[in-house]
């Protein structure tokens, strides 16, 4: 959770709001990572994949690199870096056709100047 309060913390709070969760048992620490990010966390309901579309689209996506049979604490640090820039950088109709990587710059910039 460490890792992940690490990363959170480097953005600004506008890019980091809110969490949502599935109820998998690597989120026990939640409280710990509220607090920590100062972020806003919500629960989908169990059995409820509809809840968080997104979430089960991306782990399809990840399918590309990571096949059902890799144990997920076997990736190293550098893979999963290596694999969410490449998620990343791939364009997306429902973004027409940007990248989320150039989305996410370019609202997380907007929302900066109107902040200052």
């Amino acid at each position: 959770m460490d890792g992940l309060v690490q990363a959170l913390q480097a953005l600004p709070h506008l890019a980091r709001r809110s969490i949502t969760f599935d109820r998998g048992t690597e989120f026990t620490d939640w409280p710990y990572l509220q607090a920590s990010i100062g972020t806003q966390t919500w629960f989908c309901d169990p059995q409820s994949p509809w809840q968080k579309g997104t979430v089960e689209n991306t782990n399809r996506r990840a399918r590309k690199w990571l096949s059902r049979e890799v144990e997920p604490l076997s990736v190293t640090d550098a893979e999963l870096i290596a694999i969410c820039n490449q998620h990343n950088e791939i364009p997306r109709k429902c973004l027409g056709y940007r990248t989320p990587a150039e989305v996410f710059r370019k609202k997380l910039l907007a929302q900066l100047r109107h902040a200052v």
